[in-house]
């Protein structure tokens, strides 16, 4: 199997294609903003629409760099900065999951039309493309373990899943 391929599947199981762990879009699609700011008495944990607009900013990052639009890349104080709601409307909850599935997908459509050549170019911050996106891929495949922790602590995960 080609990298490429490789990092292909990553990503679609990343957002709507279910493997070994769950795609994001339907963990996230039906949450309502409350849902989503939900987070445990106790314990120090992270809300689900906190890590979603973490997941955001990392990938919006990305985008951008490889892009060549570094004038518009997010910026953060540090890494729990990433994790800050401004607006907690329900309208803003659905933008914030919306933008996340649609910069993902940009994200993939530059993996699709990449070669070896692009996959190997060092992006902004001094990692490949390769290696930038199967970071990506983990980290969401982490933080979506943790969304459906917290789905399923919060009451609002269903008794039998069906996803695909």
């Amino acid at each position: 199997m080609e990298a490429k391929e490789l990092l292909m599947q990553q990503w679609a199981s990343c957002l709507d294609e279910e493997d070994w762990f769950l795609p994001m879009k339907p963990v996230l699609e039906k949450l309502t903003a409350e849902q989503a700011l939900w987070k445990p008495e106790e314990g120090p944990a992270n809300s689900i629409w906190e890590t979603v607009r973490h997941l955001l900013f990392y990938k919006k990052r990305l985008l951008v760099r490889v892009k060549g639009e570094g004038a518009k890349e997010p910026a953060a104080a540090d890494n729990d900065a990433t994790f800050s709601i401004p607006d907690t409307s329900p309208d803003s909850w659905v933008q914030d999951r919306d933008e996340l599935f649609s910069v993902h997908r940009a994200l993939g459509e530059i993996l699709a039309g990449s070669d070896e050549t692009s996959l190997s170019a060092p992006v902004p911050g001094e990692r490949t493309l390769a290696l930038e996106m199967k970071s990506l891929a983990m980290h969401d495949a982490y933080h979506i373990g943790q969304i459906v922790l917290l789905s399923k602590l919060q009451g609002t995960w269903p008794a039998a899943r069906r996803f695909g």
